[in-house]
């Protein structure tokens, strides 16, 4: 019986989970994915974080303690999202040394309320980078347009970066030339190159979730969009990567930026639920997959190989197929974007609101001198103000 996820590792795929919670941690869950699933990084969002501090009791304690500092509900979450960052950094770190700081790699992202705004995303990434100071961390910036001379700047300042929420290949080229520039400007500024490391995450099921609905239900063109672009964005990868520009860099110890394939979780139950990742098998590239992904690789994932190399004008007539049957790619993978930082929006005010509730709770249940307090009497200063930092 062979390893589907060893034969992705032998094949140039990273393996990495795109999820993290402090049951997680505290279990022993993460460092047996490790161990056993061959997963050398960790994803996270603010969905995930959501989902992971609305759940059970693994935060009770710090949540308390926050509390009892009064602290605010924007310091509130960064504590509580960065303890378990940083707790999975080290639980990677092993994975960090034997690749050379290649892999071993755990991400968090920015507010993405402040995705439109280069200067404040550049300012957070650099408080993330300090507050966690692991040197396997991501900072994740989304690909918008303000987004691009952040990833910049963020790279120039010697941060790795996790360029998140690709969906056009256009885009895609823009972040690839955000991150030379910003190699280009670390490597002038005196950097270590070969330290500095970066990935860019081209989301890959919402494509077939945005398009398959546009198609007639036997259109052969229903989940091929998806893999299609996202072999496009590879092959854009192969041709940068080995220009002169890039060359220059790489000989001052530069390593490339990484294709990532995230969204790999399939939502269209008539699809193979590997769809998504043995489908785009490639040298150097990582995909991150969600638990139930992880899983299924695991028990009947079928690698064959390279799934990539010489699909590219099978993957471009998928596309011109789209257009002619009325599709705007563009209007697709626009909306894509908007939506895809309006989710993370959403996502993080939840997470805002369910914090505030339970640092709201904890207070009630402290009194004055720091102790159970049954009335429900505690401290004012528990009750952090509404709408964050």
């Amino acid at each position: 019986m062979t390893d589907a996820l060893a034969d992705l590792s032998t094949a140039g795929v990273a393996v990495w989970l795109d999820d993290l919670s402090r049951g997680r941690l505290q279990s022993g869950n993460l460092a047996d994915l490790v161990q056993n699933r061959n997963v050398v990084g960790v994803t996270t969002n603010p969905s995930i974080f959501q989902k992971a501090l609305s759940e059970g009791e693994a935060y009770d304690e710090q949540v308390r303690d926050l509390a009892l500092r009064g602290t605010d509900i924007g310091e509130a979450v960064r504590a509580l999202t960065t303890y378990d960052v940083r707790w999975a950094c080290d639980v990677l770190a092993p994975a960090h040394d034997a690749t050379d700081g290649v892999d071993g790699r755990v991400s968090i992202e920015v507010d993405p309320r402040i995705a439109h705004d280069a200067e404040r995303t550049v300012a957070e990434a650099k408080a993330l980078w300090w507050l966690v100071d692991r040197p396997n961390l991501f900072i994740k910036i989304p690909a918008t347009l303000a987004g691009l001379p952040a990833i910049t700047k963020t790279l120039a300042e010697g941060i790795s970066v996790n360029v998140t929420l690709i969906f056009s290949l256009e885009r895609y080229e823009a972040v690839m030339e955000a991150f030379l520039t910003g190699m280009e400007q670390a490597r002038d500024a005196g950097r270590d190159l070969s330290r500095l490391s970066s990935v860019a995450s081209f989301f890959v099921s919402r494509v077939d979730s945005a398009i398959d609905p546009l198609l007639g239900q036997d259109s052969d063109l229903r989940g091929k969009a998806a893999i299609a672009n996202a072999r496009l964005a590879y092959s854009r990868y192969e041709k940068v990567f080995s220009g002169e520009r890039w060359k220059a860099l790489e000989q001052a110890g530069a390593r490339p930026q990484r294709p990532l394939w995230a969204s790999t979780g399939v939502k269209d139950p008539a699809y193979d639920d590997t769809l998504y990742v043995v489908d785009l098998v490639a040298p150097g590239t990582v995909n991150t997959m969600p638990e139930a992904t992880l899983d299924a690789v695991f028990d009947h994932g079928k690698v064959r190989g390279d799934a990539v190399a010489g699909t590219y004008a099978e993957a471009q007539q998928v596309l011109d197929d789209l257009a002619a049957a009325g599709i705007s790619y563009d209007d697709v993978v626009d909306t894509l974007e908007r939506e895809g930082v309006t989710k993370f929006e959403d996502a993080w005010n939840s997470l805002i609101k369910s914090v505030s509730e339970q640092l709201e709770k904890a207070g009630a249940d402290i009194g004055p001198d720091g102790t159970a307090d049954p009335a429900g009497s505690g401290p004012a200063a528990a009750s952090p103000e509404s709408g964050g930092e």
